[in-house]
């Protein structure tokens, strides 16, 4: 037996520590590719599983999906759609109607809103609806070939659409998970598919560099031509997502919504020095097209980033004398002589480039 009276270090943790007492050990499972809260037994796990499931129901309470647009529609919708990416690449569309991100375009009509890195602040509810007039109207198309339809099918009752918003997917694009806006939106939210099938999901968690998603409590098949309308805890109380692995070919929706009464709006003052004012018919603005140089590639989401190190590195060696960059030396003391014997020989050269001349002090 110890000195201290214990034949067990347990027990002598448990005298010393009487408040951890109920204290269970964690464990964490990343079955499945998914992280598992900390738990020490089966029975806690199946408690887990069955609040997915009973989760996973509130969703799908919340979710109506119908079916009424033909191949033939969706074609002459989609070849619609087509015109909106061309008059947005020659510059027709008013500024905050197009929004670029890589591998997704966003299109807003009739009113647009402030999200994401727009945000003046930081954080849910923060959310602003753009000033009147600063991005443009509803194209007669949709409210003829896309909202008319909805009407007539009793998905939405009339008049209830203000705004359209088209999202045109890439192959491996994606949106992360988030709830449209309560303080802006009404319920329901409309969307309909077009070109090809997805999925749309719930309550994933994304991480980035590279991207990861967790597993999604519920999977929902979106088909081409499908409407998918949100209410309720869907629409509410649980985040929902498209991953890029779901986007295999492009792929387009069209959101249907109508903005609160009462929705905080920007002021025109509170947009940025830079933002054209509002367009008129006597000189509408035009928007210069931006052109993304980055290719539709499913993988392209994990490319690996060039680091600032690397950045840094590659301006050196364009800085540096010739000798110097033949040299295997990456030393900042050899950099440093190398760079200051060179203002007592390179004269000549130096005056070309003076500007491009970089100072360093011995220390």
């Amino acid at each position: 037996m110890a000195a201290s009276g214990y034949t067990d270090l347990r027990e002598k943790l448990k005298s010393t520590t009487p408040h951890r007492d109920d204290y269970k050990p964690k464990v964490s499972d990343y079955s499945n590719g998914r992280k598992r809260k900390y738990r020490d037994s089966e029975e806690d796990y199946s408690d887990y599983e069955e609040q997915r499931e009973v989760e996973a129901q509130k969703v799908q309470d919340g979710i109506r999906q119908v079916n009424i647009f033909s191949s033939v529609d969706c074609a002459h919708i989609e070849a619609k759609i087509d015109e909106v990416v061309s008059a947005a690449e020659k510059g027709l569309y008013r500024e905050h109607t197009v929004d670029r991100a890589p591998l997704r375009n966003k299109y807003f009509f009739g009113e647009g809103y402030t999200y994401g890195s727009k945000l003046e602040k930081r954080g849910p509810g923060q959310e602003r609806l753009y000033s009147k007039g600063e991005v443009d109207d509803i194209p007669d198309w949709v409210h003829e070939q896309v909202i008319k339809k909805l009407v007539e099918s009793r998905v939405i009752p009339e008049g209830f659409v203000n705004s359209a918003v088209i999202n045109d997917y890439q192959p491996g694009g994606c949106i992360v998970s988030h709830v449209d806006p309560i303080h802006i939106f009404e319920r329901p939210i409309v969307s309909v598919s077009f070109f090809s099938d997805s999925a749309l999901c719930f309550g994933c968690k994304f991480q980035f560099k590279p991207i990861r998603v967790s597993e999604p409590v519920l999977f929902l098949p979106v088909r081409r031509g499908s409407v998918t309308v949100l209410s309720g805890y869907a629409a509410d109380e649980i985040t929902h997502c498209i991953r890029p692995q779901d986007i295999k070919e492009r792929r387009a929706v069209i959101i249907l919504r109508k903005t609160r009464s009462d929705a905080p709006r920007l002021e025109t003052k509170a947009l940025s020095a830079t933002d054209p004012p509002a367009a008129t018919p006597e000189r509408p603005w035009i928007l210069k097209p931006k052109r993304s140089h980055r290719k539709a590639d499913p993988d392209a989401a994990h490319r690996p980033r060039v680091l600032e190190m690397d950045k840094e590195e590659n301006r050196r060696s364009v800085i540096l004398p010739e000798r110097r960059r033949k040299s295997g030396s990456s030393s900042d003391n050899y950099w440093r002589r190398s760079h200051e014997a060179s203002d007592s020989y390179d004269d000549t050269d130096d005056n070309a480039n003076a500007a491009r001349k970089v100072k360093m002090r011995r220390h």
